[in-house]
């Protein structure tokens, strides 16, 4: 497991730490904040190729990237061949980084499509699609996926060779069955079946569990992975990947943030929705990261209140600044839990 690692034109010096896509997080708002803390590559929330190739505004919007996110993936799902291509020329134009291919989304109303998961019971329609798409793009295409669609159909070391043949670049695996959807522990021993495989050549990330630098280490020394994708773990932490990377260098850990220094963070992020979003709706969207960034605080519930009741930024601010001298030097407990995953 070396520490440089290559995805396409793409080269991280150090063992890399990615910012798993999100549905209703990973805007831009959130991937900038993201990046301001290390997170080495972000990646764009989901986008179903069929609102992409019928122009849906919002569809739309989420592929929009900005200079200051790079390197950067667009992911996209879908299962309809010539849907998948039409999209794949829509997404180029946004000249992302790579392409990232979406098999693992466990929610019905995606896998009920045959998308995201879904393919899992088809591997063979798995492969196809992914050949296509590699042929189309001219930027390098990347894979998220699962472990198989429950503890009886698990082929994921199959899968990640036939995907490798067809020419994808790096595949990140969430080590848990759709079944599981998020819950049970992830199993991480499988990349060590698939990595024992001689002709797997492309990076293999690790998805799943990691909640903070003791983690990390642990399994960064456990399992043979060329890197980590952070997700659920990262909502109301985005601090998350400057403890993991100092933890990794250093041995020690960084505290979590007090009260009054998580502020300026939040401030950060308000800003940056925004900016992307106009004032009213970045206003709106921010309120469902306060329980996050707020969460294990005693006595919070009249400020939560005051937050959700505010309409313009300014107003949001003067009450996160109240927060912060109410609060101080307080560190909320570090038992996490974050929003409910898509």
């Amino acid at each position: 497991m070396g520490e440089i690692v290559h995805i396409g034109s793409l080269r991280f010096a150090h063992f890399p730490l990615f910012l798993a896509p999100m549905e209703g997080v990973t805007d831009p708002s959130f991937r900038a904040l993201c990046k301001d803390f290390g997170a080495d590559m972000v990646f764009t929330e989901f986008v179903s190729v069929e609102a992409l190739v019928r122009k849906v505004p919002k569809s739309l919007r989420k592929i929009t990237i900005y200079p200051n996110e790079r390197p950067i993936g667009i992911q996209i799902f879908g299962a309809e061949l010539n849907s998948m291509m039409e999209a794949v020329s829509i997404v180029e134009d946004m000249q992302p980084d790579v392409i990232d291919i979406n098999y693992g989304c466990p929610v019905r109303k995606v896998v009920h499509k045959m998308c995201g998961a879904g393919i899992l019971r088809d591997i063979p329609k798995m492969v196809e699609l992914t050949r296509a798409v590699v042929r189309k793009a001219t930027r390098p295409v990347t894979v998220k996926t699962r472990l198989g669609w429950d503890a009886h159909t698990i082929r994921i070391a199959e899968v990640v060779e036939r995907l490798q043949d067809v020419g994808i670049q790096a595949i990140t695996i969430h080590a848990r069955t759709r079944a599981q959807m998020y819950k049970g522990q992830a199993d991480w021993s499988w990349f060590e079946v698939i990595k024992a495989n001689p002709r797997i050549h492309i990076p293999v990330i690790g998805n799943g569990d990691i909640d903070g630098p003791l983690k990390a280490a642990e399994y960064r020394r456990r399992y043979p992975v060329d890197g980590m994708m952070i997700g659920r773990a990262a909502i109301g932490r985005p601090w998350i990947f400057r403890q993991i990377r100092h933890y990794f260098q250093t041995g020690t850990m960084l505290p979590d943030p007090t009260v009054e220094e998580r502020i300026p963070i939040i401030k950060r992020h308000l800003q940056h929705a925004v900016a992307w979003k106009g004032e009213k709706r970045g206003v709106l969207e921010l309120r469902r990261h306060y329980a996050n960034y707020f969460k294990g605080i005693p006595d919070f519930k009249p400020f939560r209140l005051q937050l959700l009741q505010a309409t313009q930024s300014a107003e949001v601010e003067s009450i996160l600044d109240a927060i912060g001298r109410h609060y101080g030097d307080f560190i909320p407990n570090k038992k996490h839990k974050t929003l409910s995953e898509v």
